[in-house]
C-alpha cells in the first residue's frame, strides 16, 4: 500500500495499539449499477456511498502489491446467500467489470475514509449451491493483466478508419508501392517504388 495515497486519519490510527479494520467492495456493474458491501453490520455510509453490511457472510483473500511489475489478484467470498439471488448472479454480466477494494478504520462509532487498496476487473464466478444458502466465489484480476493481452493492430486504411473515421493517411499505401519517382531536375533517374531490397 505504499504507493497509494492513505488517508491521515488511517494512517494514524494504524499505529494504535488496538485497531478495528473495516472492508468495503464496489462491484460496478453495466448500466451505473453499482453493487457496495462493507465487512459490518447494516448499512453503512462510506465516503458519501451507502454500504450494505455483510459481516463475517464476505471474506477477502489476502491483498499483495509488490514493487514490481506482476500481476496479483484477490478472492471475494460470499456465503449465505439464498438461493434465489443466485439465478441473479448468473444472468448480470459480470467478467471485465470493474471491482475495488477499499480499506478503513473504526474506533466503534465512527469510520474514516476510505483507502483504496484494490482495483481489477471481475473475471470468474464459481457457485457452491446448498439446500437453501449458496456460496458465491467470485475471482478478481489486477488491471496489470492488460499488459498481458496482445495488441492487434494493421496499418490498413480499414483500421485507421476504425479509430479515426475522417483519417485518409492510409488511403494511398498500395499506390505507393507501384509509385516511380522522378530523382532530380534531369528526370533522367527513376526510383520504383517499393524502397526495400535495392
Amino acid at each position: 500500500m505504499g504507493s497509494r495515497a492513505i488517508p491521515a486519519v488511517v494512517e494514524a490510527a494504524l499505529d494504535d495499539s488496538v485497531i478495528r479494520p473495516i472492508f468495503a467492495v464496489e462491484l460496478l456493474f453495466d448500466g451505473n449499477e453499482t453493487l457496495r458491501l462493507w465487512t459490518g453490520i447494516g448499512d453503512q455510509v462510506l465516503d458519501g456511498n451507502t454500504y450494505t453490511g455483510a459481516g463475517s457472510l464476505m471474506s477477502i483473500s489476502a491483498v499483495e502489491e509488490t514493487s514490481e511489475i506482476a500481476v496479483k489478484g484477490a478472492t471475494l467470498t460470499l456465503s449465505g446467500i439464498p438461493s434465489e439471488l443466485v439465478s441473479l448472479a448468473l444472468s448480470e454480466p459480470y467478467q471485465g467489470r470493474v471491482c475495488k477494494i477499499h480499506f478503513g478504520v473504526s474506533d466503534g462509532t465512527t469510520y474514516s475514509d476510505l483507502a483504496e487498496i484494490f482495483s481489477g476487473y471481475m473475471d470468474e464466478m464459481n457457485i457452491d449451491e446448498g439446500a437453501e444458502t449458496s456460496t458465491i466465489e467470485l475471482k478478481v484480476e489486477n488491471k496489470l493483466i492488460d499488459l498481458e493481452r496482445a495488441r492487434v493492430a494493421r496499418y490498413t486504411s480499414q483500421y485507421q478508419k476504425s479509430l479515426y473515421p475522417n483519417d485518409l493517411g492510409f488511403d494511398f499505401v498500395e499506390s505507393i508501392q507501384l509509385q516511380r519517382i522522378l530523382w532530380g531536375t534531369s528526370g533522367n533517374s527513376v526510383i520504383d517504388a517499393p524502397f526495400y531490397g535495392r
